[in-house]
């Protein structure tokens, strides 16, 4: 319908105001934090004038962030991104917000906080030029204070995000406001942005001293102010407070340092991740005028070059994967609930560390690895000014005017964090370092991250070391705190051979038994990095959307690698079977209720099946190994089963009949059998001195007959960072997963939740990740499930034809 002119105005201005945010911070001294999330415009092309408050984005959609648009698709192989960012598409956006702000705030100064923009991002406020961000990964911030409509008027910020120079990376990247933001409103003397710096030192366990700096600027009138710390620990008691007072002139800044001592602290390690809470407030008088809450660890870490890693005087070795950011079918976007699946998965099989690899990470990522107990490797870059193919519009354009900026930043934000314990200035990095340039650019950067965050080492991530850089040969390694090196373990084993007061680290490296070996039979190496730990989208050829070097894939199933991993890394008891395979890899399968597993088995509801083992990676002369017993080759006759076991013996059995008991290998390689196949149960037991320990089991599958729906817990809060995963398995009469059985899956969802992202196994797959429906890939395929209101049940059905329907319930809690 055609409006005329003036009802036109109307219902544009009706549809404005309706969508109008209101901030109203609670108190109106101290530190408001307002979620600023919520009820953006947005629109996926580049538009002229959007930046203007007056711009009419009536027809735009709305949404909330974080929100990646390259997931949305389509997939097209003609997309610019190419391999690196899996296909996708990228381009140009715009975000637009509409918000309101309290008088009783007009005296306040409003910054705006943006934890992640992908990427070249320019901000206006009002129509006020911001500044620009070109790295997609740093998180950064505006001051709003004298940009501002307080009242009814409302304020408009505005947001491009132009990703459209590609290829720009040889990983996914996604494109948008990607993160949270939020605003911030403090007094007028406030902590500067990241200026509370909370440090243990001199840590034992009998005592500890919190060391605390705090940079403050006064933007009011001079004045005496009180810097006031409580130190709480891990129970929520008061440990003690500490005060010192200054006098600040209006306009200038000023440096506080105090000291808290601790007796018999509770220690902060990888098993038992205690949390104290430095709650430091600067107070004018008796009011407050800012306020900021630091979680920290007190820990002792340190490097060693003879012995390799320390924590708490312990000395441990660093078992550690590689992680890129995406969280597969939701993109760049990730609820933290995503990672906590992914971390409680790597956790179970023994990694303790992790390197963000190659870029900052969210805030929310590194407060989890806080609480879970993972060390870090927190690495900046992926290129410095040189370009790596076939990303070659990416970072290296920006690195000389950034990198100071940007490395400035990101160890300001995450140097409170005990879950750091090292510094990475780079990976595999093609500049030439094997001049005064190469030299001075490390150097710099190592200098830098030494003066904002003292005492954490600093490393990169060294490619052919004995080839085109020649880094072992120039001196260059040796002006390293810590030397790491992607790959070639033996090269760095003979280095540190050669220069034994070196400490080393392996910063990257493969899943295959002779590099597990040149960590757990040489005392100085101090860890390893898996390349990588789950699958990632990008950096692979067509059709493949994503990498499968992982030990669990998208969504969240175990490869093959990962069942190894076990075996060497893990402190409980395991035992895993594979079977060979005459054709292609398969991937994830559902093992029946009740297969025994030492405990090591992810926890899934009583009596449902449990998702385990996927495509295979081991290989041995060529040879595929897979976790099921239902070969869909009818000619099968004679499987080549291998085991994965730490316990001191193994016995296998086919159908009750045992085939022979082995024991450990010294080299911690795979047992083997040569078993003639027939259908029903292969079942390992693994004992120690003995005594059963662990067990596992693989079932012949007979004909599809229904599907199951596992949820992978059962309560969902209505928080955009929590979410269900729900596993559809197509199963026999008997409830054994069919791994050969790929149909359409339907789901619907009703009640207080929604479908956020659909997701499989396939690696080829390109069907669209916001859909209702998805092909299973060997049995089976998952919804990612959020809740869209406080309370309620969320009611998830699964439906092909064919087949029995599957359903299962949730329930929405505050």
């Amino acid at each position: 319908m055609k409006y005329p002119t003036c009802l036109r105005f109307f219902v544009f201005l009706l549809s404005g105001l309706l969508s109008v945010y209101s901030v109203s911070a609670q108190s109106k001294q101290g530190r408001d934090i307002v979620n600023f999330d919520k009820n953006w415009r947005f629109i996926k092309h580049d538009t002229t004038g959007a930046d203007n408050p007056a711009f009419n984005d009536v027809q735009w959609r709305t949404l909330d962030v974080p929100h990646d648009w390259s997931i949305e698709g389509p997939y097209d192989q003609a997309n610019p991104t190419g391999s690196g960012g899996g296909y996708l598409p990228a381009g140009i956006g715009w975000y637009r917000k509409s918000f309101t702000m309290d008088a009783g705030d007009a005296k306040r100064k409003v910054s705006v906080e943006f934890d992640g923009v992908m990427s070249n991002s320019e901000v206006w406020i009002n129509g006020f030029y911001l500044g620009k961000r070109p790295y997609g990964y740093i998180s950064f911030a505006y001051d709003l204070t004298g940009h501002l409509n307080f009242g009814d008027k409302p304020n408009i910020i505005a947001v491009k995000v132009d990703n459209s120079a590609q290829p720009a990376s040889r990983y996914y990247t996604g494109s948008g406001i990607y993160r949270h933001v939020r605003l911030v409103l403090t007094g007028n003397t406030h902590f500067d942005h990241w200026g509370v710096y909370v440090k243990p030192i001199q840590v034992s366990a009998q005592k500890a001293t919190v060391h605390i700096e705090a940079k403050v600027s006064n933007q009011s009138s001079a004045g005496t102010y009180t810097l006031q710390t409580t130190l709480i620990d891990p129970a929520g008691k008061v440990v003690k407070t500490s005060e010192s007072k200054q006098t600040i002139a209006a306009g200038q800044t000023a440096s506080y340092t105090q000291d808290i001592p601790v007796s018999k602290p509770q220690l902060w390690d990888t098993e038992h991740p205690d949390l104290y809470k430095a709650v430091t407030k600067l107070l004018a008088g008796t009011a407050v005028t800012d306020e900021v809450a630091t979680p920290l660890g007190i820990r002792d870490s340190h490097f060693e070059a003879a012995t390799g890693y320390w924590l708490n005087g312990k000395n441990i070795k660093l078992y550690g994967v590689c992680l890129h950011h995406d969280g597969g079918a939701v993109g760049a976007a990730v609820p933290l609930r995503v990672w906590e699946r992914r971390f409680e998965k790597l956790k179970e099989i023994g990694v303790n560390a992790i390197r963000t690899s190659h870029n900052e990470v969210a805030p929310e990522f590194l407060d989890l690895c806080d609480r879970m107990g993972f060390l870090v490797m927190d690495e900046t870059f992926d290129t410095w000014n040189a370009a790596k193919a076939p990303a070659l519009k990416g970072y290296n354009l920006y690195y000389t005017q950034w990198w100071d900026k940007d490395t400035r930043d990101q160890v300001l934000r995450d140097r409170n964090h005990p879950s750091v314990v090292i510094y990475s200035v780079g990976n595999e990095i093609h500049d030439n370092l094997k001049d005064s340039t190469g030299f001075r650019k490390y150097k710099q950067q190592q200098d830098l991250i030494h003066q904002l965050d003292p005492g954490r080492p600093v490393t990169m991530a060294l490619l052919q070391p004995n080839g085109t850089s020649q880094v072992y040969k120039t001196g260059f390694a040796q002006t390293m705190d810590i030397v790491g090196q992607n790959y070639r373990e033996n090269e760095l084993v003979a280095f540190h051979n050669e220069h034994p007061e070196r400490i080393v680290i392996g910063t990257e490296n493969t899943h295959v038994l002779n590099q597990w070996l040149a960590l757990r039979d040489n005392a100085f190496m101090s860890g390893q990095f898996l390349w990588t730990g789950i699958d990632y989208l990008g950096e692979d050829i067509w059709p493949s959307r994503g990498a499968t070097f992982g030990l669990i894939d998208r969504t969240g199933a175990w490869h093959t690698n990962g069942l190894q991993r076990a075996a060497w890394w893990s402190k409980k008891p395991v035992v895993y079977i594979q079977r060979s395979s005459p054709t292609a890899p398969r991937a994830p399968r559902v093992r029946p209720a009740g297969a025994a597993n030492g405990g090591t088995a992810p926890a899934t509801t009583p009596g449902a099946p449990v998702l385990d083992g996927p495509t295979a990676a081991f290989s041995r002369g060529g040879t595929e190994y897979l976790s099921d017993w239902t070969p869909a080759d009818t000619t099968y006759k004679e499987a080549r089963v291998q085991v994965f076991s730490n316990a001191d013996e193994t016995e296998l059995f086919l159908n009750g009949k045992s085939l022979g008991t082995k024991h450990k290998s010294a080299l911690d390689s795979p047992l083997f059998w040569r078993v003639p196949y027939e259908k029903g149960v292969l079942k390992a037991i693994a004992r120690n001195s003995g005594k059963e320990v662990a067990t596992d089991e693989l079932k012949t599958a007979g004909q599809p007959a229904r599907i199951v729906l596992i949820a992978d817990k059962q309560s969902l809060a209505n928080n955009w960072d929590d979410v269900v995963f729900v596993t559809a398995a197509i199963v026999d009469a008997n409830g054994i997963v069919c791994p050969n059985s790929d149909k359409l899956i339907q789901f619907g969802v009703t009640g207080s939740g929604v479908i956020a992202a659909v997701d499989n196994s396939d690696h080829n797959s390109h069907e669209p990740y916001q859909a209702t429906q998805r092909s299973t890939y060997k049995g089976s395929c998952i919804a990612i499930i959020k809740a869209n209101a406080a309370t309620g049940k969320i009611n998830i059905t699964a439906s092909a034809p064919g087949l029995a329907s599957g359903s299962v319930s949730i329930n929405a809690k505050p």
